[in-house]
């Protein structure tokens, strides 16, 4: 992620060190990056925005985004361990984040920037979690979707209509009409509850992503028949084995990965 509040904090001052020491250890791993542009990114409040950005007029805001995406395309079109870029996260959902800001006018420009930058690598967008193929531009070269079975909303756990035979479909609009490739960039492998994880018990956790959760939820998406599957959730499994001694997540992820 190349988060816009951390790395701009005062317009026109950049920080990299923290994004820079990220791709040197990876590089180090002789592991590879798509980085992530624009200020809509994994993590709450999904929305980025620096306080002196969230400000400015809607025309100003939208330059001194495209200002802070070139910056980062710029510093790192030369990392050959920077394999793809993934513009904005979800940018069309409307339904999930704070201080929310959907502008396609913007979002187009985004894409025809960094393509001007870098034309070698491919650009990575992501649709929204059930529904979403992308017929008006901008319309990436690879198109990520996720998948959340079971989400806690109003209350009370519900499953959703994720099932494999949808993302199928998905997939074959958009690999036969678009003739673009298709991942799932987001497999659910983390619990979804009332509160912060950190905060649920482990029964509540196990509500939504227990270890027959993570075997059923690995085995649907392997139905699907897209590579690759990025797993949501590491961090939580790192979590319960290191704060709470309990390694029962991470060897049913590497198992069920064999």
């Amino acid at each position: 992620m190349s988060y816009w509040n951390e790395i701009e904090k005062e317009q026109g001052t950049y920080d990299f060190s923290e994004l820079d020491m990220q791709i040197e250890t990876v590089a180090a791993f002789e592991g590879v990056v798509s980085l992530c542009l624009g200020v809509k990114q994994p993590r709450w409040p999904e929305y980025h925005w620096p306080e002196w950005a969230r400000r400015l007029p809607d025309t100003e805001k939208s330059d001194a985004l495209l200002t802070f995406v070139k910056t980062v395309v710029r510093r790192y079109k030369n990392n050959s361990e920077i394999i793809s870029w993934q513009l904005e996260n979800e940018a069309l959902l409307s339904n999930f984040g704070e201080s929310i800001d959907i502008n396609r006018k913007r979002l187009k420009a985004e894409y025809n920037l960094v393509k001007g930058i870098d034309s070698k690598r491919p650009i990575i967008m992501s649709t929204s979690n059930g529904w979403g193929v992308p017929f008006r531009k901008p319309i990436p070269d690879i198109v990520g979707f996720s998948y959340y079975p079971i989400m806690y909303k109003n209350g009370r756990y519900n499953k959703t209509i994720q099932k494999p035979w949808l993302h199928w479909l998905r997939k074959f609009f958009i690999e036969t009409l678009l003739h673009k490739k298709v991942f799932i960039h987001e497999l659910q492998l983390e619990p979804w509850g009332p509160t912060a994880i950190w905060k649920m018990s482990t029964e509540e956790q196990n509500n939504s992503m227990s270890t027959a959760h993570i075997k059923k939820n690995i085995a649907e998406a392997r139905k699907i028949h897209t590579y690759p599957i990025d797993l949501w959730g590491a961090e939580w499994w790192y979590w319960r084995l290191q704060k709470h001694n309990d390694p029962s997540i991470a060897e049913t992820v590497t198992t069920a990965l064999k």
